[in-house]
């Protein structure tokens, strides 16, 4: 696909062909995404291996793409190259906005790289208060448990996170004209199986059914709906166990990334037809 680069290494930065402003490829596409996938982990290392992180990578490159971003992949990075990666993307220009997805294992307030290391999730979203990317709207997508509590499907009355209830320090880093999209709420576990997990691809399903069309934190809470809603995991003690995206905004403009002006001008589905459509569900486990 023109404009998008994909890189799949095991565990080392691959080179970033977007860097140089003479690079015809930078000029033809307006926004970028990074998507960093850890799915396997080093042998000393005691993390279990994240099976369908493949077609969750799959599937977001190809919805990416198809919204006319210059996609970047890194698989299986450690967490020096996972900094390395949202640093450099931090410090070039963007004409229109950047998307940064990251799927591991994790804890409340941090990932882990495939060396085991933790990665702050704090210290990625500082990256970009910077100059070259403060005043441009960034959204983050992160597939990774915060906790180990499981989710017996309390009704809730809200579907975004505050401050006092993810971590002053991580809230406070986030950097204005960004939105973060978490696939659990602080302290519970985030759900996964062989076809992916449940938040990237109803993430990617909404975004080729008709989402692409709305406005950010519209598409956000839609998808909040649906996976709180229509998702439910089965196998062993994980029978019945639930998931709910939470959502952290320091937006101040309506932020529509996936709008692809040169492309779908027909293509009107809403995603609310989306809400009603129930899974098939497979057996999960913890991502």
């Amino acid at each position: 696909t023109r404009g998008c680069i994909k890189h799949v290494p095991h565990t080392h930065l691959c080179t970033h062909l977007l860097t140089g402003s003479r690079d015809p490829l930078t000029l033809l596409a307006l926004s970028r995404a990074l998507i960093v996938s850890v799915s396997s982990f080093y042998p000393d290392v005691d993390l279990s291996a994240r099976p369908g992180t493949a077609r969750d990578t799959q599937k977001l490159h190809r919805a990416l793409c198809s919204r006319g971003f210059s996609t970047r992949i890194l698989n299986d990075p450690d967490a020096a190259e996972i900094h390395e990666a949202f640093k450099s993307e931090s410090e070039q220009a963007v004409d229109g906005c950047f998307v940064g997805v990251i799927s591991s294992h994790g804890e409340e307030g941090l990932v882990f790289g495939a060396d085991g290391r933790r990665v702050q999730l704090s210290k990625i979203y500082s990256y970009f208060g910077g100059p070259k990317m403060a005043a441009k709207n960034k959204l983050f997508l992160i597939q990774a448990c915060r906790g180990h509590l499981l989710d017996d499907g309390v009704e809730l009355e809200t579907d975004s996170v505050g401050c006092e209830d993810s971590g002053l320090s991580e809230c406070a880093s986030v950097p204005p004209n960004t939105v973060v999209m978490y696939a659990t709420a602080p302290g519970y576990g985030a759900f996964m199986n062989w076809t992916g997990s449940i938040f990237l691809q109803t993430f990617c399903t909404f975004l080729e059914d008709g989402g692409a069309e709305l406005e950010v934190t519209h598409l956000l809470t839609r998808i909040s709906h649906h996976i709180a809603h229509h998702f439910s995991a089965r196998g062993g003690k994980l029978q019945g166990k639930k998931e709910m995206p939470c959502i952290i905004s320091r937006l101040t403009t309506d932020f529509y990334p996936f709008i692809d002006s040169g492309k779908n001008k027909s293509f009107r589905l809403l995603a609310t037809e989306l809400l009603d459509r129930p899974y098939t569900i497979r057996k999960n486990s913890i991502s």
